[in-house]
């Protein structure tokens, strides 16, 4: 049997064997508080330079536009100086690969009389036109002829230029600006030709290559008359452009033709032709 003095010294020794597993646990829970604050703290710090560095991106990203100031007044419309005979005669050339498939108007004689309503149906709204034989009646049977056989149809607009020249630039089904039907077809133009807001136009790359593009002056145009006005533009086709044009562009285009991509998306659902 162990002696007093025995027990005394078992029982000391177990009291330091639990007084020392106390401070070890102790220990423990001291260096778990310290590294959950610290973890705590690096969080918040991270956290907050990431929203600020959050709040700061968008800005360097979409910087602002500058304000488009549009005229409200529509041009006068546009009119040649003397008729043209009618009939004319329209050629229409053959001239490098369709960017889409399409079979050009036939060539001969068309009418240079009348006007013919046509609307085009955008993801933005609707753009009602007036097509005027008298001013580009070749011109204006293409037009028509593009329209009917859908080579509009889901293409996008891929150049707006907001300051000097005021126009939104469609008809290439690429959307890079190049291309066209695969024919060509003569200039209508005439010398005393001026531009204005409201006037619907061809693009060229120079003279004699008239082909699908075209723009609609919505504000100031000061071209030569190299350019052929076959219509105007609606006031309430204006209007979507004008929506279009105070969004701004990319300004992929200020290095060449000015202007660039517009930030708001013109896709063409549909041209339809009263005709």
């Amino acid at each position: 049997m162990p002696s007093n003095e025995q027990r005394r010294q078992a029982a000391k020794r177990k009291l330091e064997r639990q007084m020392e597993r106390r401070e070890q646990q102790a220990k423990r829970r001291r260096v778990i508080t310290i590294g959950v604050t610290i973890v705590v703290v690096v969080a918040v710090v991270i956290g907050v330079f990431y929203f600020s560095r959050s709040g700061d991106e968008p800005a360097a990203q979409q910087p602002p536009q500058p304000q488009v100031n549009i005229p409200t007044e529509l041009a006068p419309p546009p009119a040649r100086p003397a008729p043209l005979a009618d009939p004319v005669s329209c050629t229409y050339r053959p001239d490098g690969q369709a960017s889409k498939p399409v079979q050009p108007p036939a060539n001969g004689e068309v009418t240079s009389k009348g006007t013919v309503q046509a609307t085009i149906d955008t993801n933005q709204g609707a753009i009602p036109l007036t097509l005027d034989r008298s001013l580009a009646p070749c011109t204006v049977n293409s037009f028509i002829s593009l329209a009917k056989q859908s080579f509009y149809d889901g293409t996008n607009c891929h150049r707006i230029s907001t300051e000097g020249l005021q126009m939104l630039q469609c008809g290439d089904p690429t959307g890079q600006g190049s291309g066209g039907p695969g024919y060509a077809f003569d200039d209508e133009t005439f010398p005393e030709l001026k531009y204005g807001r409201g006037y619907l136009a061809m693009a060229n790359s120079g003279p004699n290559t008239n082909g699908s593009q075209f723009f609609m002056v919505f504000g100031d145009a000061q071209l030569s008359p190299d350019y052929t006005v076959f219509g105007t533009i609606s006031p309430e086709g204006l209007k979507v452009i004008d929506d279009v044009a105070r969004a701004g562009h990319d300004g992929a285009f200020d290095s060449s033709a000015g202007g660039g991509h517009p930030n708001k998306k013109v896709t063409f659902n549909k041209i339809t032709v009263q005709a």
